[in-house]
């Protein structure tokens, strides 16, 4: 076998589908709905399955939600379905909310302190096995202790727990057990949000403006969401001018840039792109291999090739918007030489194909990638050919997301993360504390290398327990030397999230910090009950 070789034709193919098709036309739907497509799956809107965790959801509302208006930095929370800004104790382990009254859900039925303490309840019940379960370890107990008044009660002191209550409220009397992935919400969803659900198959679902809405009806009547999987697709039918708007990969959304009628948008995200590193595999489990690896990466070149210039280099999980929790000497940079010789130091020797073996084992492992993400696929391809110039083969292999979390032990994949990414806390926990590399701890994408690092597992525990914003920013910053000194991962880059979106004269789209959720619940429609029109 050769080598992978260099990347191909990243900057080419896109720019061929759809440099030939027609401007945008004026749409006749009366200029209050949207059409728009999205890369992924519909359905399964139930909050305690974990959907709309950031808040995005245009069903639900949270006790509070995001302020939007800073493309960069950690944005505000501010009330919705709470009357007020929850309030804790000396300690942070206890937070009052005082709720918002006359507010009703879609059915009609009004929204009370019954259906915060049963959706809270919910994720902590067994019963559902809901994915959210352990991100929510801390919630000892939830219970209403008025009229209009909820106690969370913790298990110990947690600052950043606002950050907990974006989640969307469904009705207690819609929660009725069971597991929250056979639950009715996932295809009737009910709540109080702008929007109600009215239609939905496989490849399309319409929404209908909620009139009633607490927060008053938003001007966008009628949202239409097709699920088209396929990158390419979605761009040529946005091409062809059967869409509103779509979340594209960059090389894609910039074939778009200089054409009449459409806009290219770019948010900044907090979501990155890495390649795990198995810690069962007895290759990519070596320190040796997995500092190397990290050195010979050129992520500049991959911002700029395959982002198109909509990204950052990314070392670690941490980006820049966390300011003091933000370690900027924690980087690796492109040092082939030095990669080089650390596998020389560590026995890893060049064998007659080029490819270095140790001990008998070559150097060599998998990267899997979903076959219908073809920014994934790019920049597998991209670390693939950058560990070749080290003597290390990586195959690169498209695996159905179905099956892609059971082979994560033996093959590594090329993963993105930043779920919720408000807090450092909720950035990094998951991704790196060693509770979640044991079985059936949170979802298989979950500290996906199996790492285990008692330093970063101390510093994140003590800046999770922390009420001293201080003290909690010098222990992220201990978490980044210590992780880029026994790396996990290969982290690659930061994304800019891109969008299309056809001209229009709507007004208030508002730019946020998105989590590692891109679709067409974030970009400009994130604040669509916001937007007005002359």
């Amino acid at each position: 076998m050769k080598l992978v070789p260099a990347l191909s034709l990243f900057s080419v193919v896109p720019i061929a589908l759809v440099g030939c098709t027609a401007p945008a036309s004026p749409r006749p739907d009366g200029g209050t709905a949207l059409v728009l497509a999205d890369g992924y799956e519909l359905g399964n809107y139930n909050p305690v399955a974990g959907f709309g965790e950031a808040g995005e959801a245009k069903v639900y509302d949270g006790l509070v939600r995001l302020s939007g208006g800073r493309d960069s930095g950690i944005p505000a929370l501010e009330p919705a379905l709470a009357a007020e800004m929850p309030v804790p104790d000396a300690d942070a382990k206890v937070w009052t909310v005082r709720i918002r009254n006359g507010v009703r859900f879609t059915d009609g039925t009004p929204f009370g302190p019954e259906d915060v303490v049963a959706t809270y309840r919910a994720i902590l019940d067994p019963a559902s096995a809901s994915p959210l379960a352990t991100s929510y370890d801390m919630l000892e107990s939830v219970q209403a202790t008025g009229p209009d008044t909820v106690e969370f009660r913790l298990a110990y002191p947690y600052s950043p727990w606002p950050t907990k209550l974006l989640l969307g409220i469904a009705p207690s009397e819609r929660l009725t057990g069971g597991l929250a992935e056979q639950s009715p919400l996932n295809s009737a969803p009910v709540g109080t949000g702008p929007y109600e659900l009215v239609s939905l198959r496989a490849d399309q679902a319409v929404y209908e403006a909620n009139e009633d809405c607490w927060d008053g009806a938003p001007q966008v009547k009628r949202l239409t969401v097709v699920y088209v999987p396929d990158d390419n697709a979605r761009a040529q039918r946005m091409a062809s001018g059967e869409l509103d708007g779509a979340n594209l990969p960059p090389l894609l959304a910039n074939t778009f840039a200089d054409r009449d009628g459409y806009e290219v948008v770019a948010n900044t995200s907090a979501d990155w792109r890495g390649v795990t590193l198995p810690a069962d595999n007895p290759v990519t489990a070596d320190p040796a291999m997995r500092t190397a690896l990290n050195l010979a990466v050129d992520r500049g070149a991959m911002v700029e090739s395959i982002l198109a210039g909509h990204g950052r280099a990314a070392s670690t999980p941490v980006p820049e918007v966390y300011g003091d929790a933000y370690e900027p000497s924690a980087v690796f940079p492109f040092d082939r030489v030095r990669a080089e010789q650390i596998l020389s130091d560590a026995g890893w020797v060049p064998g007659p194909d080029g490819v270095r073996v140790r001990d008998g084992a070559r150097a060599e492992f998998t990267v899997m990638y979903f076959p219908q993400d073809t920014l994934r696929r790019d920049l597998s391809q991209a670390f693939a050919s950058d560990a070749s110039k080290i003597g290390v083969r990586v195959n690169v292999e498209a695996v159905d997301r179905s099956v892609f979390p059971d082979q994560l032990t033996a093959k590594a994949g090329l993963l993105g993360g930043g779920d919720l990414p408000y807090d450092p806390d909720t950035q990094l926990y998951s991704t790196l504390h060693s509770s979640y590399a044991r079985p059936g701890v949170g979802s298989g994408y979950d500290n996906a290398s199996n790492y285990v690092n008692s330093r970063i597992d101390r510093a994140l525990d003590e800046a999770r327990r922390s009420v001293d914003a201080a003290a909690r920013a010098a222990d992220y910053r201990a978490v980044q030397t210590a992780y880029v000194a026994d790396p996990g991962y290969v982290m690659l880059v930061f994304l800019d999230h891109t969008y299309v979106v056809r001209d229009s004269d709507w007004t208030g789209r508002a730019p946020i910090l998105e989590p590692h959720s891109h679709g067409v619940g974030w970009g400009p429609w994130w604040n669509l009950r916001e937007w007005t029109r002359p």
